[in-house]
């Protein structure tokens, strides 16, 4: 390996094999090509104003306090765990991030055709976020992150998006349990999700053109609102939630809403008990329904 000096002095690198501790440490405008980073932990830490184009990160921390950082087709491997965190302005193109716990208390990041096979813990506090064309499969993506839009996403992965925060999420496959707990106005366009307790403790969660499967879905929500979405295999669904929704097709049952209007061509089960919730307050409009229990219905 080239000295840590010299190194540091060059605008290009190219095909070189780096290791040991904080190689390129405090790195300035520097353009990296086709470069292995291995057994050595924090090789760009600290670095600005950086290009990287089909290189490899092979170990832990490679950016971390980075700033205004380009990574065009480039690998993170198992052991770059924890790769990049207190980033800010950040774009990766075409990775394959195989390395867990990635991308934490970051800003200003874009990610595009990036693929995330081992995705525990990942985008955790990050703020401004695009995402187009992720793929993703782990727990507990996306926790408490912030202002994030995205398109064409794939995720298989449980408790996702806790406490996240002003999200907006287009044609995306999701599955997902305990997705979007905690959340604030957060909304899903032309998506299919399907896990058990959707969207629990949320505010402001509005579903557009989706296609739902969950057990006890879309409860203890404040102002949930769906419109020309479809629930498959949904049960126990709105129990204690204020709810505007507009199903098209069956919804199998439906417990205990706090409030608010419920449209849908067929229900199974409507329950909604005196003891528990103000029937007054919630309005059904069903044409269809097959059992009802202490429910008051329009």
């Amino acid at each position: 390996m080239k000295g840590r000096d010299n190194m540091n002095k060059n605008k290009e690198i190219r095909q070189e094999y780096l290791t040991g501790e904080r190689p390129l440490f405090m790195g300035r405008d520097m353009k990296i090509y086709d470069t292995v980073f291995d057994n050595g932990e924090s090789p760009l830490k600290e670095s600005r104003n950086i290009e990287l184009y089909g290189s490899m990160f092979k170990w832990k921390y490679p950016l971390w306090y980075s700033r205004d950082i380009l990574a065009e087709n480039c690998t993170w491997f198992e052991m770059a765990r924890a790769g990049v965190w207190y980033t800010d302005n950040i774009t990766v193109r075409n990775a394959l991030i195989e390395a867990p716990k990635n991308f934490r208390r970051c800003h200003g990041v874009i990610l595009e055709n990036v693929d995330f096979p081992n995705a525990q813990e990942t985008l955790w506090n990050c703020g401004q976020v695009e995402m187009k064309r992720v793929t993703a499969k782990g727990d507990y993506f996306a926790m408490n992150c912030s202002d994030m839009t995205i398109h064409d996403f794939k995720l298989v992965g449980n408790y996702s998006f806790d406490g996240a925060k002003n999200v907006e999420i287009h044609n995306a496959k999701m599955l997902s349990k305990d997705a979007f707990w905690n959340s604030e106005n957060v909304t899903v366009f032309d998506s299919f999700i399907s896990g058990e307790y959707l969207g629990w403790n949320a505010k402001n969660l509005t579903l557009v053109n989706c296609t739902i499967e969950s057990l006890q879905g879309m409860c203890y929500i404040d102002n949930l609102v769906m419109k020309n979405c479809r629930l498959i295999n949904t049960t126990l669904a709105f129990e204690y939630s204020t709810v505007d929704a507009d199903i098209h097709g069956k919804i199998d049952s439906v417990l205990n809403p706090s409030g608010g209007t419920i449209r849908a061509d067929h229900i199974g089960d409507l329950v909604i008990e005196k003891d528990k919730t103000d029937p007054s307050r919630t309005k059904i409009i069903c044409n269809d329904i097959e059992h009802k229990k202490q429910c008051a219905c329009a």
